[in-house]
């Protein structure tokens, strides 16, 4: 049986997509980097190595939006677009885990 089918990413401007990409791609990292979720120092390391390439990448398109008018995020359609891009998981890396009850 295949999986649900997921609905279709919304229509973005090219340089909305490049800061969707550039913002996941972040997050992965610093998910990564976490210290909360990690398990080891090496693997922190090497994202926060590619941290500073991949932010570079975010700053860039939101500053090639800025440069075409593009003053407004449609937080709505970005929102859409990040959940269909499954950004609730990959963001919830990111943050700290639960409390352990015991």
């Amino acid at each position: 049986m295949l999986p649900p089918e997921l609905p279709p990413l919304p229509a973005l401007t090219r340089a909305e997509g490049a800061l969707l990409d550039g913002y996941l791609d972040v997050v992965d990292l610093l998910g990564r980097i976490n210290p909360a979720r990690g398990s080891d120092t090496y693997g922190g390391l090497r994202a926060a190595q590619a941290l500073v390439g991949k932010a570079t990448a975010l700053r860039d398109a939101l500053a090639l939006m800025h440069e075409r008018g593009e003053s407004r995020l449609h937080t709505a359609t970005l929102a859409r677009a990040l959940r269909v891009l499954d950004g609730e998981r990959r963001t919830e890396r990111v943050t700290l885990p639960p409390a352990d009850s015991s």
